[in-house]
């Protein structure tokens, strides 16, 4: 580079309107050198649906708010079908961060049908790999906790009477 400064300086100063022939050589396809710097890349949890979840996630739709996307409760500030609280959008977020996605929830994604089940597959996709749909009910409803909490029983009783109806009519 400090070879060709003075040329192009010279050049740049001189009277001419064009570079030399000898100069625009020098100017032209510099070869470059990438280095890579080997890196471990973490594993990471890819969440994806690996089964079905569609029957669970329409009884739980149906008792959470009867298929309103406008329903709002404002004691729990739990909004849309699912009646997702603030609290559910901060770890759904948490999750994607830690298996490394660019996707990122907003409080408003709550009030849409899809993004609040894209947000529930997350949720069921990282903790309920194998879990019954009891178990996913129960904590949907309850938290990380919810199999230990009793009003979580009636829940999934009203979500099991929703699945049974919803099966009954698709066996017509």
């Amino acid at each position: 580079m400090r070879k060709v400064l003075p040329l192009l300086l010279l050049t740049l100063t001189a009277s001419t309107t064009s570079m030399p022939p000898r100069v625009e050589r020098l100017l032209e396809v510099q070869p470059k050198v990438i280095t890579t710097i080997p890196t471990k890349v973490p594993e990471l949890k890819i969440v994806e649906r690996k089964r079905d979840l569609t029957p669970l996630v329409e009884a739980l739709i149906w008792v959470e708010s009867r298929g309103k996307e406008d329903a709002y409760c404002k004691r729990e500030d739990a909004v849309g079908v699912l009646q997702i609280r603030p609290i559910m959008v901060k770890e759904v977020n948490r999750i994607l961060g830690l298996i490394g996605s660019t996707n990122i929830y907003t409080l408003e994604d709550r009030w849409n049908r899809e993004k609040s089940i894209e947000m529930f597959n997350v949720v069921a996709s990282y903790y309920h790999e194998t879990s019954s749909y009891e178990k996913i009910a129960r904590c949907w409803n309850g938290g990380p906790k919810g199999l230990q909490k009793k009003q979580t029983k009636k829940y999934w009783r009203k979500v099991q009477k929703r699945l049974h109806k919803d099966e009954s009519r698709s066996d017509r």
